[in-house]
């Protein structure tokens, strides 16, 4: 092949093609995704030869980066001109019309003499290219010296995306993934028309970004002493030098960052930096403890806003960050600050005073309009998690929405530009199947049909509010994924799902159709050497909840002696007793959880005395997500109400070895009265969450 290139190189061929995510493959004109909005199949096909010409009016920078992506692809092409019509490939820059009302809108016509791409960008025109190689079949050349062959059915797609912004957050600061891993996922991400990767390169796991002025992040912060991360945050959060026997970890160069955005760039992909800020900054003030309130290492979480050079140490990070990503956004995190530290730090107290502040959430707002000013006049857009909301939002920052939709929604409503990537539906790090079935994972239950479910702008909120949503994004958090292999497994094909929620409109989606277009996908993916989940064994929901469970509890009245928790109140004061399982997911709208107290506490009425056989409850336990099954359960009978009688009390070990199971809990025997209170009890050790879902009296 390579003496071929040199070959054609001599007669003047200027453009190819690549083909490589296609060898071996075959597809037909409805397996594209994310799915296009309008296309129609027809018949015949155009079949690449050894003479087929390659043509362009594209100029400037968009032909140079194009150039280099087909560069990359080993099909070559003769040099086309304007006024071939047969036996060519077209790629047009053309205005915005009906058909192309977005800036990567396309439209991809294909027949049996040419194929021609149109667009108003280059962006547009990339991914009618991988609108064309996922509908291709490549057939490899008979022999060395000859060309393979790419057959494209004939068809016409028009095409535009739903959103703006599409993207993944890879998390590489509690697990390290060299930047070979960061290129192999731009690729498949821009197969699958992702145009955003967001690295969090800087957490309490290690700071991965290297920092000219403070070489300290990285050398006394990249690596740390246990590779599992949940063991050596148990254990004290230790970093130690590179050289250290059981050192784990690892840092981008400035050298590694710039290759990675320009190989993002040749694929259209803008690559995102965070540098969390003022929270998840324990790497920070191991290195520079004089950040710190305390000013000792490995003593507060956050930052000290009191302290100006805190500032100064931000904008002189931010300013190398800035030179390395062209990007509009920074991400500077703004989430899960602890703010401890800050209500008995004297200079944190002197700067509320003087700035006027009446809380620590508007200390951290401060220190957020602070950075947002610098980035600014840098040129830069402020992006961060929805915790920047509280205290008072920076006048131009983009929110990007995790716990739930209505940090993006009401941002959104202030008329500031929001991203959606609510835990419910875009949380890469949970289970996708079966979690006794799967690997590790933080907890959670997010099939690929409840990601392919989600609508960030459903009907009731477009318009107004709605044109602030630029769009969706899947986050993997890293916590228990520590190989490349498990991260790919976590990724794949659910970004898919999201790629097409992002892409495609809603009404035009259809889960079946994607269910069957994803299998090929993970068979592409696997031919690819990535490592999907398989959804050919997907088991899926918990079969419990999908139906009801009868029993003489059902519709009774439950008492709460101490509260669920609103954060998981499922129905509220119907949910126990309203004959509905919980799925594997502990948000699952059918699961109550309990934390204040340590404790379940209620009382059912019966209505009546009751002839008593049977009572149960059964109990999630997911360690990741501090969920924990009880150690104690009490079961008592009345028939007033207020005296009760003890028929049940049983003690459990608990342990976090097993990480995650739901267990039956179920008292049997004979007793009699009108009231049952259900006590249960969490570990005194462990603590943490008790979830339930129903209790289940009689069963019928």
């Amino acid at each position: 092949m390579d003496t071929i290139k040199r070959f054609l190189a001599r007669k003047g061929i200027a453009l190819f093609l690549i083909a490589a995510f296609v060898l071996g493959t075959s597809a037909v004109a409805q397996d594209i995704i994310p799915q296009p909005q309008v296309k129609t199949a027809h018949e015949g096909s155009f079949n690449m030869n050894e003479n087929t010409k390659l043509y362009t009016n594209m100029t400037g920078k968009e032909k140079k980066l194009m150039k280099k992506y087909l560069r990359t692809l080993p099909y070559l092409f003769r040099k086309g001109h304007a006024d071939d019509s047969e036996n060519v490939i077209r790629l047009l820059i053309a205005p915005k019309n009906s058909l192309m009302t977005s800036d990567e809108g396309y439209t991809l016509n294909v027949t049996p003499k040419q194929i021609t791409i149109s667009a108003p960008t280059g962006a547009g025109l990339f991914y009618g290219i991988q609108s064309m190689l996922q509908i291709s079949k490549l057939t490899r050349a008979a022999t060395p010296s000859s060309p393979a062959t790419l057959s494209v059915p004939a068809i016409d797609i028009s095409d535009n995306p739903r959103f703006g912004y599409r993207g993944l957050m890879i998390d590489f600061s509690r697990h390290f993934f060299p930047k070979e891993f960061v290129m192999k996922q731009i690729d498949a991400l821009a197969y699958y028309k992702i145009n955003r990767l967001h690295m969090h390169l800087t957490d309490a796991g290690g700071w991965r970004i290297q920092i000219k002025k403070y070489p300290r992040l990285t050398k006394m912060t990249g690596y740390r002493t246990e590779s599992d991360w949940v063991k050596w945050w148990a254990n004290g959060y230790k970093f130690c030098k590179k050289k250290d026997k059981g050192a784990y970890g690892g840092f981008y160069t400035q050298k590694d960052i710039r290759d990675i955005v320009k190989y993002a760039a040749i694929r259209h992909i803008t690559v995102i930096p965070e540098i969390e800020m003022p929270g998840h900054s324990e790497e920070v003030l191991a290195a520079y403890p004089e950040l710190a309130c305390s000013g000792k290492p490995y003593t507060d979480h956050d930052l000290c806003i009191g302290k100006e050079i805190t500032f100064r140490f931000l904008e002189n990070v931010l300013k190398e960050v800035i030179k390395l990503f062209p990007s509009e956004y920074i991400h500077i995190g703004g989430d899960e600050a602890t703010k401890t530290a800050w209500r008995s730090c004297p200079l944190c107290q002197k700067r509320m005073q003087d700035e006027h502040l009446k809380s620590v959430e508007e200390l951290q707002s401060y220190l957020v309009c602070r950075i947002e000013r610098f980035l600014n006049s840098r040129g830069k857009k402020l992006l961060g998690w929805d915790e920047i909301l509280e205290g008072k939002l920076a006048p131009k920052a983009t929110v990007m929405s995790w716990r739930g939709e209505s940090g993006g929604m009401a941002a959104a409503a202030a008329g500031h530009h929001a991203v959606m990537t609510p835990g419910t539906y875009c949380y890469l790090d949970h289970y996708q199947d079966v979690p006794m079935t799967q690997p590790k994972a933080i907890g959670g239950f997010l099939p690929l049909e409840n990601a392919y479910s989600y609508n960030p702008v459903p009907d009731s909120i477009a318009g107004k509010v709605g044109k602030y949503i630029d769009g969706v994004q899947g986050n993997m958090w890293t916590e228990y994924i520590a190989t490349p292999e498990h991260a790919e497994y976590m990724i794949y094909p659910r970004i898919l799902a999201i790629s097409e929620v992002g892409w495609s409109d809603y009404a035009n989606k259809s889960w079946s159709d994607f269910h069957r277009r994803a299998l090929k996908a993970v068979d592409y993916l696997r031919s690819k050497d990535y490592h999907p989940f398989d959804l050919a064994t997907e088991v899926g929901h918990r079969k419990e909840s999908l139906q009801l469970v009868d029993h003489e509890a059902l519709g009774k009245k439950v008492t709460y002696n101490a509260p669920y928790s609103d954060s998981f109140k499922a129905s509220g004061v119907t949910s126990l007793t309203d004959g509905k399982l919980g799925d594997w997911d502990y948000s699952n709208s059918d699961w109550q959880g309990f934390i204040s107290h340590d404790r379940l506490d209620v009382t059912v009425d019966m209505g009546e005395t009751t002839d008593l056989h049977s009572i149960s409850a059964e109990f999630m336990q997911s360690a990741g997500a501090e969920i924990f099954s009880p150690a104690e359960i009490i079961i008592s009978v009345s028939d007033d109400g207020t005296n009760f009688v003890q028929i049940d009390k049983e003690s459990f070990s608990v342990s976090k070895e097993k990480d995650y199971f739901i267990k039956p809990y179920k008292w049997t025997g004979n007793a009699k009265g009108r009231y049952i209170r259900y006590q249960a009890h969490s570990d005194s050790k462990f603590g943490g969450w008790l979830f339930t879902d129903e209790i289940i009296v009689n069963p019928k």
